[in-house]
């Protein structure tokens, strides 16, 4: 199915990166940048979103990865191999943690590098010049939850039914599961 390129709806989403995962915060971007939250996504087009994210710098890293995770890079030069530990690259750019794990969840073509890439705005502070393009009284998106279980749907709440995933067990209105509700007609009869 062919879709036409101006017929694509972009929307600006917000979120604030205060205390929340590299890696929880970065599963929940890529795909809105992709646009694979649309019905109209196709891996080869571009149909993804913006997404502005503030207060880069008060991130989250689980474990000991503020000193055991190393930044690699090449300046092109011999010997130009540079590496720092993920402390000291939050100290001098705190954008380049987010932005190198939301980035790595993307594949590396033309696509990715001439339209996801600037699409996705990171800034240290809670300030920011998109002010325009968001929407008047937007909140940020939810924080991605700790736990598999959940009714977590890129910010769009209830419009989905509760399945038995979302109730962390049997379906609404279950209390044993499918073979309980059969036992009981069959006692029943």
């Amino acid at each position: 199915m062919s879709f036409p390129g101006r017929a694509v709806q972009r929307t600006w989403h917000l979120v604030d990166a205060t205390s929340q995962t590299v890696g929880r915060l970065a599963t929940t971007v890529a795909p809105i940048l992709k646009g694979k939250h649309k019905p109209t996504y196709r891996p080869n087009g571009d149909c993804g979103d913006y997404v502005v994210i503030v207060n880069a710098d008060k991130v989250h890293l689980s474990g000991k990865k503020w000193s055991d995770k190393i930044y690699r890079w090449h300046t092109g030069y011999p010997g130009g191999l540079k590496e720092r530990p993920a402390q000291m690259m939050h100290e001098r750019k705190p954008e380049f943690i987010l932005k190198k794990a939301i980035l790595g969840m993307i594949y590396r073509n033309n696509l990715r590098h001439g339209y996801i890439e600037p699409r996705l705005k990171i800034y240290a502070g809670p300030d920011h010049p998109h002010d325009a393009q968001l929407p008047e009284g937007v909140k940020a998106l939810p924080v991605h939850p700790r736990k598999r279980r959940g009714s977590y749907h890129f910010g769009l709440g209830d419009k989905y039914s509760q399945t038995s995933f979302q109730q962390g067990g049997y379906g609404i209105g279950e209390s044993e599961g499918k073979w309980g509700k059969w036992k009981a007609e069959d006692e029943a009869k």
